[in-house]
């Protein structure tokens, strides 16, 4: 069993599709390990995307983060990541496959930027292990 982070990102909070999402993913069999809402600040943000905190677009994908609360999940599944990313589909959501999570809900009318494409997931086991330390302690996540 593997498990990743997911967040689901302001334009899901905003279309009211988070129940939705949310049970997408309990209908594919992964079991929800550790669920909250939090506002993400620029601290967490920061470290969370340091891999484009020098690209002259962060300040935009930092302002969209945190213009809402976000909702942080920790699912668990087999091959979890792998399913995960092919539910939600590729990031540009006018690219995703049809039925992926992202070309369903996907911000395909305005097509200001790619990062309003309802959810973040994990692209890897190490980078999932990274993520759900940054997220949640370890006495937010459940075994039952």
């Amino acid at each position: 069993m593997e498990r990743t982070l997911i967040l689901l990102k302001p334009d899901a909070i905003n279309k009211k599709l988070c129940g939705r999402v949310i049970a997408r993913f309990e209908e594919a069999g992964f079991l929800i390990r550790g669920c909250k809402m939090i506002q993400l600040e620029p601290k967490i943000l920061a470290e969370h995307y340091a891999h484009i905190a020098d690209k002259p677009f962060y300040p935009e994908v930092e302002e969209f983060m945190s213009s809402t609360p976000v909702i942080a999940m920790v699912l668990e599944g087999k091959d979890i990541i792998n399913k995960m990313r092919e539910m939600l589909g590729v990031t540009d959501c006018l690219q995703a496959a049809p039925g992926t999570i992202r070309e369903q809900w996907g911000n395909k009318e305005e097509r200001k930027s790619k990062m309003c494409n309802i959810a973040h997931a994990s692209d890897s086991a190490k980078t999932a292990e990274a993520e759900i330390r940054r997220f949640f302690l370890p006495d937010e996540l459940f075994e039952y």
